[in-house]
């Protein structure tokens, strides 16, 4: 079969890591990432299927990945050589236990029930998949997700393997766009629910790309009353953050005086060091730089909260604002089991399916290519805000080799 292969080589890394400070994206070119013809994975033991990739989408982890900027965290719960792509709506070919034939979403993480593991772990058992304990453990190789895992496969190919349990059905009358947005939105549900708003907070959504725009949008359906600023640096994200449900949009260098007026704050200090005696409620980190980190802190209020729903990596952040203020900083990673203000405990894509269909979300999809041209397409959603592109995703339908057995 096809498939986009990432390969471990410490030179190629290296090289990706120079490539990228030039351009973003450029470590495709040089780096560990190739494009082969390989044997399609094994069925690692029952409950498991085989699925041919429709569409799979290109995120923020996958392009830190390929420019060698993801962290070396990661080492230890993935394994090589991984095809990438975990986002991915795939057909069935024939019905799997419950599961009609026909096109699935898959929930990629791998818990304790696709790696055969009884009793489960305490997090599985409550339904919060993504906190799984045994993630490099079981049946299968160490990976936290398919895409990551040498075993899985991933949604960068013509064929990879899943297990029942991560499968999701879609409705009929969906296009491929709106069922590969699936599992980003069920992050940015996450995301939105584990902040936990209050009414009537101020909140800041920083950054609208995919991730942001889907935390906005899920803030707005699943979340309590709240005011909600986006900081966006282009027209198409701005445009699209206010259809999706923000009160106002602003630019990057607006942020701190935006806040300060939102909020009635006063300044401290003048030119590069400008201090808020309060700020927003809340801010959500959707980029996971380290200037958001940076300006999440210095606009958020004492007491106050950032939850931090883009991946970060290595960054270098003055943490007195944060010791002085007692501020909150938590993580919001992947999926599970949510519980929304009413109290009501859901699974978190079963949200996604809802938002995803309520907000038409598959109009975020942007652009598709063929896995021959992946520099380019990865090339595309390194500089999708710019381009005034939102995702840009993997178009598997067409491959030569996704119809061979």
């Amino acid at each position: 079969m096809k498939a986009l292969r990432f390969e471990r080589s410490p030179a190629r890394f290296a090289a990706a890591n120079l490539a990228s400070r030039l351009s973003p994206g450029g470590g495709a070119k040089i780096g560990p990432l190739r494009l082969r013809t390989i044997d399609p994975p094994r069925l690692p033991g029952p409950g498991w299927v085989e699925v041919q990739p429709r569409l799979a989408g290109i995120c923020g982890s996958d392009l830190a990945t390929i420019d060698a900027r993801s962290s070396r965290y990661f080492e230890p719960i993935v394994s090589f050589p991984f095809v990438p792509g975990h986002e991915v709506v795939a057909d069935l070919a024939a019905p799997f236990g419950d599961l009609p034939a026909g096109r699935v979403v898959i929930e990629p993480v791998l818990g304790c029930a696709t790696r055969g593991i009884d009793p489960v772990c305490a997090a599985c058992a409550r339904g919060d998949l993504g906190n799984c304990e045994r993630i490099a453990f079981g049946a299968i190789e160490p990976g936290l997700q398919s895409g990551f895992c040498c075993d899985t496969g991933g949604g960068w190919s013509t064929r990879m393997v899943a297990h029942g349990s991560q499968l999701h059905p879609v409705p009929t009358d969906w296009s491929d766009e709106a069922a590969v947005m699936v599992e980003p939105t069920a992050c940015a549900v996450h995301g939105a629910l584990a902040a936990d708003v209050a009414e009537g907070d101020l909140v800041v959504v920083l950054g609208s790309g995919a991730l942001g725009l889907l935390t906005i949008a899920a803030l707005r359906r699943f979340g309590r009353p709240c005011t909600i600023m986006a900081v966006a640096k282009h027209p198409t994200q701005h445009r699209l953050a206010l259809a999706l449900g923000a009160d106002t949009v602003v630019l990057p260098r607006e942020l701190t005086r935006a806040v300060r007026r939102a909020s009635d704050s006063l300044a401290l200090g003048d030119g590069d060091i400008i201090r808020l005696t309060g700020g927003a409620d809340h801010v959500i980190d959707c980029v996971g730089s380290e200037q958001s980190v940076t300006d999440a802190l210095a606009v958020v209020r004492p007491r106050g909260r950032v939850t931090m729903v883009g991946m970060p990596g290595h960054v270098h952040v003055d943490l007195t604002g944060l010791w002085q203020r007692e501020i909150v900083l938590a993580g919001a990673y992947a999926y599970g089991t949510e519980t929304l203000p009413s109290g009501e405990r859901r699974r978190t894509f079963d949200l996604a399916f809802d938002l995803v269909g309520a907000a038409d979300l598959g109009r975020l999809v942007s652009a598709t290519y063929p896995l021959a041209q992946y520099e380019q397409a990865i090339a595309h959603a390194a500089a999708a805000g710019a381009r005034g592109a939102v995702r840009i995703a993997f178009d598997l339908r067409n491959e030569k080799e996704r119809d061979r057995a």
